[in-house]
């Protein structure tokens, strides 16, 4: 396994503005801020989890069952020919960065 890298310019000007603006307006997803928070997701209470609960596998079982807008993390999902993202970066260049394992799953 090693460690591959590419990056996506966005200044590349694939679409003009009325394009982008129509894409938008047919677009059925339903789209909400990012930083909204569930009343549910508060700040642990002291003593409320114990090292059991921290361990590694439970740990993230318990953050990828959080809704995918309540989670605050990119999970990826690859499938069977696939590749794994290890990081996501902003360069110097304002290029995103990705990092992702160069063995497909």
């Amino acid at each position: 396994m090693a460690i591959a890298s590419m990056q996506l310019d966005p200044n590349a000007a694939a679409y003009t503005d009325d394009e982008i603006v129509a894409k938008v307006n047919a677009a059925t997803a339903t789209i909400s801020r990012a930083s909204s928070v569930a009343a549910a997701a508060r700040p642990l209470v002291a003593g409320e989890v114990d090292n059991a609960a921290l361990a590694a596998s439970a740990a993230k079982d318990n953050l990828d069952a959080l809704a995918d807008t309540d989670r605050g993390y990119i999970k990826t999902g690859p499938t069977t020919g696939e590749f794994k993202i290890v990081n996501l970066q902003r360069d110097a260049s304002g290029k995103l960065d990705i990092d992702y394992d160069d063995v497909a799953v």
